[in-house]
């Protein structure tokens, strides 16, 4: 039983040393992703959530009806998983500087927090969301990036107590 409890503690301890993203990190290139503009609309995204070993748990693809005020983002997200369930997230995100934003939706405790670097944004919150069988309280680290004018990328680190659970991986495209 020891040797049990020791090996969980080393494939969590080595989970935990998996690089990450950091706003240290090179930008890939010179587009500059402003978020008011790209979720300004129409946008459509297919994503899934993976746990800590790799295994794909669970599949969505999102609706994003975005308006932008010149000052709060407003986002309707309608998700569709593969189990045919349904979730309406609706974020209210205010850009509180030039590069930097908070926001606030159903289920997230304090305020999410946002820094834009030029086509790079992180975004981070913690959220109770909503899994099958009730609700996780889970730490959110999204990082967003700016592919093309029509694409952005995010993957999504999730953790528990400071443990890392899972990701998710999401693909948005603006509809023209």
């Amino acid at each position: 039983m020891r040797i049990v409890v020791i090996m969980w503690v080393l494939v969590f301890g080595l989970a935990g040393c998996v690089g990450k993203p950091s706003d240290e990190d090179p930008l890939l290139s010179d587009k500059v992703l402003k978020i008011e503009e790209f979720f300004d609309g129409h946008v459509v995204a297919q994503g899934q959530f993976q746990d800590i070993f790799g295994t794909v748990r669970r599949r969505f693809d999102v609706d994003i009806q975005g308006t932008w005020d010149g000052r709060t983002l407003t986002l309707v997200e309608d998700f569709v998983y593969a189990d045919a369930t349904t979730e309406q997230r609706i974020w209210r995100m205010q850009k509180t500087g030039a590069d930097t934003w908070t926001g606030t939706a159903d289920g997230v405790i304090g305020q999410a927090r946002g820094v834009a670097r030029g086509d790079t944004f992180n975004w981070v919150y913690r959220i109770d969301l909503p899994v099958p069988d009730g609700t996780l309280r889970v730490d959110f680290n999204d990082w967003l990036w700016m592919l093309s004018d029509n694409r952005v990328f995010n993957r999504a680190y999730m953790s528990r107590y400071g443990v890392d659970i899972g990701e998710v991986q999401i693909t948005f495209e603006k509809v023209r």
